[in-house]
């Protein structure tokens, strides 16, 4: 997963061609390290998404810009719009609803 700052989050999420799945996430927080096996076997899988992660401690206007209050966070832009999030641990199958749903 590509990792996007305050500074590329234009350029990499709102004006992208792709779907982007973007996770927010920290360094310390636990849960999210459990994530990234399931994110890279999905990246692999679903070649039409763009995965992508922001970490909320370096860039925390767009966190709160997007009333991201927890880590993980994922949230599913379409078209530059969020059009879906899941809080918290999520599994790969909750994921991959997510994604099917958006990819409709």
């Amino acid at each position: 997963m590509k990792t996007v700052t305050s500074e590329s989050f234009n350029d990499e999420v709102i004006n992208s061609d792709k779907t982007v799945l973007l996770e927010f996430y920290s360094d310390s927080c636990i849960p999210c390290r459990r994530m990234s096996p399931i994110f890279a076997e999905l990246e692999e899988e679903y070649a039409d998404v763009d995965f992508k992660k922001l970490n909320v401690n370096f860039s925390f206007d767009v966190a709160e810009k997007y009333n991201v209050m927890t880590s993980p966070t994922i949230l599913l832009f379409k078209k530059g719009s969020e059009v879906n999030r899941i809080r918290g641990i999520a599994s790969k199958t909750d994921i991959e609803a997510l994604l099917k749903e958006a990819l409709i």
